[in-house]
């Protein structure tokens, strides 16, 4: 049985919740941030209590895979979060990131507090202006539900089957370009 959840943790932490397509490309990026205290891969913003990988996978649980990431916002903020999240996913494309497809695969920001949502409201719109994308942003901000952490083999997803031809192929350029365009907002390497 997986543990639902709407915010928790120590007090010192926050808590953010995104969805940007698979959640082994999500959690490898965000658990190498300053600040981030764990990124949990897991399901969240459907109707199906105690879902697994399988059931949201067939499209029917209104579930996406997402992360929720506990950060402490004395080393990183949430708008840095959203920066990150933005810069290495598509926003434009409604249900699919690269060869990813399906309800499941989303893009949404579930906001914890009016705070994160105003914050979350005025980075799409200045995003959605600037003139980066052509096509409009379809990012979902919707009120943090209830989040189920998904099965243990999706933990650490990335770290545990690098030499994985998903992982070469889709994870490996996000991380380069991690690295590439927030070096300052990174955690100091093992």
């Amino acid at each position: 049985m997986q543990t639902a959840t709407l915010a928790g943790g120590p007090a010192r932490y926050a808590m953010a919740t995104i969805t940007g397509g698979c959640f082994w490309c999500t959690e490898a990026i965000f658990k190498r941030l300053k600040g981030v205290n764990s990124a949990e891969p897991g399901y969240t913003g459907g109707h199906l209590e105690n879902p697994t990988y399988q059931d949201v996978c067939s499209g029917k649980t209104g579930h996406a895979e997402a992360i929720q990431i506990k950060f402490d916002s004395k080393e990183i903020s949430y708008q840095k979060l959203l920066e990150v999240f933005f810069a290495l996913h598509n926003p434009t494309t409604k249900n699919r990131q690269g060869v990813d497809f399906g309800t499941q695969y989303r893009s949404a920001i579930f906001y914890h507090s009016d705070t994160q949502k105003n914050i979350a409201e005025k980075i799409k719109s200045a995003l959605g202006q600037s003139g980066q994308y052509k096509q409009k942003i379809v990012t979902e901000i919707v009120p943090a539900a209830l989040f189920y952490k998904a099965e243990n083999y999706h933990q650490n997803y990335y770290d545990n089957n690098r030499n994985q031809l998903y992982c070469k192929i889709f994870i490996d350029p996000k991380i380069k370009k991690l690295f590439e365009n927030f070096k300052e907002n990174l955690k100091a390497a093992d």
